[in-house]
């Protein structure tokens, strides 16, 4: 039995002070330059030395609290982070003194790679082992191919294609976050965004263009990351005469800084610089869909609901096999 239920997530600074102790957190050993951290610590700035992205997970959180109530399912909620306060291994004494033996876990991507599954897995055995006496946690399973998710996908597509005077003559980009191609070999993150983004289209835009770019790079110049990325792609789309772009993070599952600047800043400035229309898609934050679709799942891993998956060839397994989505990060030399 579970008695709990934790959102894990990614974490991002609430004050400006906090800024570069986190980007600090997220890259250390990763040889990411420190011009490259100034820079970053720019986008935060100019937006106030916030990320969002607390206060988008909090929110969340309550939704999928009283979603589990009113399931017949009601459970304690709680709120870890890998980068940031409140940390996992905080919140797992909060837990353990609150007399919570076992949660299950729901962390914030959708996709399977090494930062967006295995990480967390090994972010909570490191906690777990960091607190004596923590509850057991038990992780759900990544949801790229659950059907409520791509409906608050395709329902957010749908939003901004109302909004659209020529959607018709409209080009879709779905944007992700670049990982390293060394990365992206041990895993199916490249495959599962495309599956994820060719059901929306066929529900939310059956037979317009779409392709998947990526944004948000941030290792060494010398590492090769997936590509192409969002910016030279727009180019390219100029080029071809496309005068209106959708562009949707699919990769992300709430507005943080990266997606803000990425996208709202550069990508905006970029597209009316060379004459074109952009049209940014939310991302699916706390949609009913995404708050049913979580409760689904939490009851699904109780027993209480049959599993659903819109793969019905190779399923994604309830349970990470060992050594899933491997990587070992390049290290700095020197």
């Amino acid at each position: 039995m579970t008695d709990a239920f934790l959102l894990l997530s990614f974490g991002g600074p609430e004050r400006p002070e906090d800024v570069m102790p986190f980007l600090e957190n997220v890259t250390r050993g990763r040889g990411v330059p420190r011009e490259r951290l100034l820079e970053v610590a720019e986008h935060y700035a100019h937006l106030g030395g916030k990320s969002p992205i607390n206060d988008h997970n909090r929110a969340l959180l309550s939704a999928v609290e009283e979603a589990l109530r009113l399931a017949g399912s009601p459970m304690r909620v709680y709120f870890g982070n890998r980068n940031w306060h409140p940390f996992l291994a905080d919140t797992l004494r909060t837990m353990r003194d609150d007399g919570v033996t076992r949660a299950i876990t729901f962390a914030t991507s959708a996709y399977r790679s090494y930062s967006g599954c295995r990480q967390y897995l090994e972010d909570m055995a490191r906690a777990s082992q960091e607190v004596e006496g923590a509850p057991e946690l038990v992780k759900l399973r990544p949801f790229f191919d659950h059907p409520r998710f791509v409906a608050a996908c395709v329902a957010r597509l749908r939003e901004t294609k109302a909004g659209v005077e020529n959607a018709d003559a409209a080009h879709v980009l779905f944007t992700a976050h670049s990982i390293p191609r060394a990365m992206a070999a041990t895993c199916d993150y490249e495959a599962d965004l495309r599956e994820t983004a060719a059901r929306v289209m066929e529900q939310a835009y059956a037979g317009a263009s779409w392709e998947l770019v990526y944004q948000s790079r941030s290792g060494p110049p010398s590492v090769p990351w997936l590509e192409p990325d969002v910016l030279d792609h727009l180019r390219d789309l100029a080029g071809r005469g496309v005068r209106d772009v959708l562009l949707m993070p699919i990769g992300f599952v709430s507005d943080h800084v990266e997606v803000i600047w990425d996208l709202d800043h550069e990508a905006r400035a970029l597209a009316e610089e060379l004459g074109m229309r952009l049209h940014r898609v939310a991302t699916v934050g706390d949609h009913p869909e995404m708050v049913a679709m979580i409760v689904e799942m939490v009851r699904e891993r109780q027993g209480l609901e049959r599993r659903r998956s819109l793969r019905t060839i190779n399923p994604v397994p309830d349970i990470c096999a060992p050594g899933c989505c491997a990587y070992t990060p390049r290290r700095p030399q020197g």
